[in-house]
């Protein structure tokens, strides 16, 4: 019982154990399913074991305590807390694809390349067999990708 608070005391006497094994470091990737936000983010992750024996994790981003991503992530950009969590590097595989899906190569790389191989979308003004009649003069709609397009085979819907 604590003499001042006279309250029964909230600890057994023994102290929190010290940290010996050296932080985990781990990296997530992020989308806000609300507004299409993507970011990456790596953590510093301390275990330790409070004074009633049990483990708990502490959170550091960029050398700054953080609650858990795994519990309430939270949208940088609108705030919101319905995020999809995913293997570190998924954002940033995912813009470069858009970044290139965005870039027009100019006509002498593109007589450089050598052999485009199955699967390579044809760019504006080639011809392939199966191109669509509506594309024969030349132009091209290219689709613009969402985030949400792409993170469409994540999604499991329930039937």
């Amino acid at each position: 019982m604590s003499d001042i608070a006279r309250t029964p005391g909230t600890t057994t006497g023994a102290h929190p154990t010290p940290q010996t094994d050296p932080p985990a470091h781990e990296a997530y990737a992020f989308a806000c399913m609300s507004c299409g936000h993507g970011w990456e983010q790596s953590y510093e992750i301390t275990h330790h074991v409070d004074a009633d024996g049990r483990a708990h994790c502490v959170y550091y981003a960029d050398g700054e305590r953080v609650p858990s991503p795994l519990t309430r992530p939270t949208c940088l950009n609108c705030g919101g807390h319905v995020v999809r969590i995913m293997r570190a590097g998924q954002v940033s595989m995912v813009s470069k694809v858009m970044a290139g899906l965005h870039s027009q190569p100019s006509a002498g790389a593109a007589e450089g390349q050598a052999g485009a191989g199955a699967g390579s979308v044809p760019q504006q003004g080639e011809h392939t067999d199966d191109a669509d009649p509506a594309a024969e003069d030349g132009h091209r709609e290219r689709h613009h990708w969402h985030l949400s397009d792409l993170l469409h085979p994540f999604q499991h819907h329930r039937r």
